[in-house]
């Protein structure tokens, strides 16, 4: 297994990791609030940052395989559902918007995996991730990011009223509607096709 590929796989073993931080009360005792947020978004954004360097390294060295094209863009939505759960879980009063964005975010990511699918049975195709696929998994990351450590910033506008929670939950949820759609249009021809 070459490099980017254990980098992927490095992201996806980080996925409990993540969890047990966010959603386990006992940890936010021990550590504090202040200390189990800022851990939390860090740990988050060092596993979300093997995205962008195991994709360099794999084409700056021709690493390129159906393996890493696959997986990769399945373990940044392992990595970005788990999260959005993990709000769901620690976050009460976001709770009633952000159950929202996680559904389209969830729908969206179960439909392009199994359109990927059908692509790689039926016409032998991986799909790789698109750039706006990418985008939209860096508004997905930003936004988890924004929602870990917004309680930490010292104005009520932030802290209390969620602004920028719900600017960048809205943001995503675009960049997320966008994508699938694009992501449909550009392989819905393989659909109908027989073996």
């Amino acid at each position: 297994m070459n490099l980017p590929n254990k980098l992927t796989m490095f992201r996806i073993l980080m996925v409990p990791v993540f969890l047990v931080l966010l959603c386990v009360p006992q940890v936010g005792e021990a550590m504090g609030q202040t200390a189990l947020l800022i851990t939390t978004a860090a740990v988050f954004a060092v596993t979300s940052l093997t995205d962008m360097i195991d994709g360099k390294i794999a084409r700056k060295y021709n690493l390129i395989t159906d393996f890493g094209k696959f997986m990769d863009p399945l373990a940044d939505k392992f990595l970005v559902m788990a999260a959005m759960l993990g709000i769901l879980v620690k976050f009460d009063d976001l709770r009633p918007v952000f159950v929202w964005a996680a559904a389209v975010v969830i729908f969206r990511e179960f439909a392009v995996t199994s359109l990927r699918l059908v692509c790689a049975q039926k016409a032998g195709k991986v799909i790789a991730a698109a750039w706006l696929g990418k985008v939209k998994t860096t508004t997905q990351m930003i936004c988890i990011v924004c929602i870990l450590l917004e309680p930490l910033i010292p104005v009520p506008l932030f802290s209390e009223m969620h602004l920028l929670s719900y600017v960048t939950t809205a943001v995503m949820t675009v960049m997320t509607l966008w994508s699938g759609i694009d992501y449909l249009r550009l392989y819905w021809p393989y659909i109908g096709q027989t073996k």
